[in-house]
């Protein structure tokens, strides 16, 4: 029984664990990964039900080491699954964020590379950006006094602190375009930056989009807040 326990807890286990990589270096498709989360939960389910057997039944055959290894991966494989769908529910069903709903940024240097997305580069749209305007009601338009040209240094340095890959800088239009590859899944969002320069100030706008799913799970928007505090701290130095 002790065996058999630890066995259950380890595949689902496995089964939580494995689908991000295996996806992300093209072994599963992104279905097959998520199901195999929907399964790690009923798995690690069943082995804390067989833990719980063998505590009221077989109580001689439990061992400190073993036991505490089958709460662990057991608890993972039921958290981690659970968190994301709590998380899901908690943000709209969305993946295309900006801080400009009327005139979002548009991608230029990065539409090549969105070719074989799921989610086209064009924005999202009005729904969109009805949910947006509900959830995130903080996303908007940024004034700077700084300089376009300091503000381009800083947003670019910005873009590299945070690791994402530095895509295109064009001074003349004030854009500046990235990629941030997620590291569990390997899910690949992108990101433009556009840089306004009208008389005293300077109106900075910020876009994030995921090239695949629906829901982004909030990713977007935090990675727009992330951008904006890294380019204040920047400019503040």
């Amino acid at each position: 029984m002790k065996i058999l326990v630890s066995l259950v807890s380890l595949i689902a286990f496995l089964l939580v664990l494995l689908p991000g990589p295996l996806y992300k270096y093209g072994v599963v498709e992104l279905s097959t990964a998520f199901a195999g989360f929907r399964f790690g939960v009923y798995v690690g389910g069943a082995a804390l039900v067989l833990l719980v057997i063998q505590v009221i039944f077989m109580r001689k055959t439990l061992s400190i080491g073993s036991t505490l290894m089958a709460v662990v991966f057991a608890a993972i494989a039921i958290a981690m699954p659970l968190s994301m769908m709590s998380k899901a529910k908690s943000v709209p069903a969305i993946h295309d964020i900006s801080t400009d709903l009327i005139n979002p940024p548009k991608f230029v240097a990065i539409v090549p590379l969105r070719a074989d997305a799921k989610n086209p580069a064009e924005y999202a749209g009005e729904e969109t950006a009805k949910q947006q305007r509900k959830a995130y009601p903080e996303l908007k338009t940024l004034n700077y006094a700084q300089s376009k040209t300091d503000l381009l240094a800083a947003t670019e340095q910005a873009v590299k602190n945070l690791g994402f890959e530095l895509v295109n800088v064009n001074a003349a239009t004030g854009i500046v375009e990235a990629t941030d590859t997620t590291t569990w899944f390997g899910f690949k969002d992108d990101v433009v930056v556009r840089i306004n320069d009208e008389g005293s100030q300077r109106f900075v706008d910020i876009r994030s989009k995921s090239r695949v799913g629906r829901s982004d799970l909030g990713k977007n928007a935090e990675r727009i807040h992330s951008l904006i505090d890294e380019i204040n701290t920047l400019l503040d130095k």
